[in-house]
């Protein structure tokens, strides 16, 4: 109990450090970038960063996940490693991994403190406290240098060049994952200039891989690292065929591309650190650890699928036993939300999701997922923030499922639970009807009436109130609070048994977050 009461008491000054971002850009020195490297002064990391042998990988789409199978390949090879990569979805110490497992809360309270207290002591107005993000950063190289990590792999957390991560001057190699439209108010208006921002990262005589780009994004990386005299290469998409009939550990066709780039940074890491002795690599084979590294990947939020154990066990017994389950993906672009539909089509048509995620399926008490494909029904679970354009995202999430035969009976659009700037745990409750302006999931609902085809009933064609709902139309519904929505689709769930509900929630990963978090309790 004395431990969890000083968990909350760190998430609290963890809070206190979170500020609206200011553009980070060439007139400001990058909000103040500079003064990232006193922090370390003041930690006394300098040393421990400039012998840590770290991965660096930027991006818009894609970073995470290559991070995720970079860190799986390099354990799976025996490495002791760390992984820092953001957002976390239910609790903060999902940042940061140490061996595949998020960091424990008595190591988190000591590390945390260790820094907070120190920076506390040696900042005033003229160097303040870091801010959010980058005392994150500063915690992240002190745990892996504390837990003495043989690799460190670092998502960037925003754009690149002046991200916190960016301190590291000397990484053994740099990738740059999919590149697209995203943080534009940050980043700049073009994919050039965000290359530019991303390409930031490169570093002279530092081996750099990207995937392949839209030209505009191509030509800025390969010019940046052509002034850094270093070679950009193109790590081509995985070829499935060399897993011998296995499948990666993160779903989606999109995964290709990350785990090419994975297995790119991985041989080069290997090879300039000299572990690559005995690692027979080529086009058409992969060494064991690569395969099992790839296979046994696995990330929340991104292609996961969860049964909603509170439905299914109450209808176990029943002659024809529906069921309720979630299919997870915080894409939030308009090219992810491509890949998010093309990924659950292919789910619930071919029947895959009793094998996605058998942790998160044990630890919701349900093994089996029903996927009967006659008595089923489509629903979206949806929010995004305000500085996103539905009239992007929503058309081409639609147009895709359309494309691979689905079409969703209804969608649902539900304000966020979390707090930009609260900080909050795995036990933090989600409170049921939170008093908020509803006027952005309203917009939505306008937005997705008029794309969304009117002739597909819900509940085969019969009419069942949306109860608690702020707004009910012809195909979609607006509820006040996520836990109402919850509640409602468990209801209707239970009342109509011989149907299986499948709910794809996307938009944002903080939704994707809340939702995880309501339906493990």
């Amino acid at each position: 109990m004395e431990s969890s009461t000083e968990y909350e008491r760190a998430l609290e000054c963890l809070s206190s450090l979170i500020i609206r971002r200011t553009r980070a850009d060439g007139t400001n020195k990058g909000d103040q970038f500079d003064v990232m490297f006193d922090y370390l002064k003041i930690l006394e990391l300098e040393g421990p960063i400039s012998q840590m042998k770290v991965i660096h990988v930027a991006g818009t789409k894609g970073k995470g996940s290559t991070c995720t199978f970079t860190e799986s390949i390099l354990r799976s090879c025996g490495f002791r490693t760390g992984l820092f990569t953001s957002p976390h979805l239910i609790d903060i110490r999902e940042r940061f991994r140490l061996d595949g497992v998020d960091i424990s809360e008595e190591k988190f309270i000591a590390y945390f403190w260790w820094c907070y207290n120190r920076l506390k002591e040696h900042t005033d107005e003229d160097l303040p406290m870091p801010n959010f993000f980058r005392f994150l950063a500063l915690l992240a190289f002190k745990i892996f240098s504390a837990e003495q990590v043989d690799v460190a792999i670092l998502e960037v957390g925003l754009g690149g060049k002046f991200d916190a991560t960016n301190v590291v001057q000397a990484p053994i190699v740099c990738g740059i994952s999919s590149l697209g439209y995203d943080h534009m108010e940050i980043l700049g208006n073009t994919l050039g200039e965000i290359a530019g921002e991303k390409a930031g990262i490169f570093k002279k005589g530092v081996p750099a891989f990207t995937v392949p780009q839209p030209e505009e994004a191509m030509s800025v990386l390969e010019e940046k690292a052509s002034q850094l005299e270093i070679q950009l290469q193109v790590a081509p998409p995985f070829n499935i065929d060399l897993l011998n009939g296995q499948r990666l550990g993160l779903d989606g066709e999109h995964q290709l591309l990350n785990a090419g780039l994975a297995i790119a940074l991985c041989h080069t890491w290997l090879s300039r650190t000299g572990h690559l002795e005995g690692m027979h690599l080529d086009t058409n084979d992969l060494p064991e650890q690569f395969i099992r590294g790839l296979v046994t990947a696995s990330l929340q939020g991104r292609a996961q699928v969860v049964p909603d154990s509170h439905v299914n066990e109450a209808n176990l017994g029943n002659p024809n036993p529906g069921q309720l389950v979630f299919y997870l993906d915080g894409a939030h672009s308009p090219e992810s939300m491509e890949m998010c539909a093309k990924w659950f089509s292919h789910v619930i048509r071919d029947g895959h999701s009793s094998r996605q995620n058998s942790l998160q399926n044990s630890t919701n008490g349900s093994s089996n997922v029903v996927t009967s494909k006659e008595e089923s029904q489509q629903i979206l679970l949806f929010n995004c923030m305000p500085v996103r354009d539905p009239q992007l995202l929503l058309p081409r999430l639609i147009n895709a499922c359309a494309q691979h035969g689905v079409q969703f009976h209804k969608a649902i659009f539900v304000p966020s639970q979390s707090v930009f700037n609260k900080v909050a745990s795995h036990s933090s409750s989600l409170d049921d009807s939170p008093q908020v302006d509803l006027s952005w999931q309203l917009t939505l609902q306008t937005v997705w009436e008029n794309l969304a085809p009117s002739d597909k009933g819900f509940v085969n064609h019969k009419t069942i109130d949306a109860t608690g709902s702020a707004s009910d139309c012809m195909s979609s519904s607006v509820f006040s609070s996520l836990p109402l929505a919850i509640k409602w689709l468990r209801d209707v769930s239970k009342q109509e048994r011989a149907i299986n509900f499948q709910v794809l929630v996307t938009g944002s990963l903080h939704l994707i977050g809340d939702v995880l978090r309501l339906i493990k309790k």
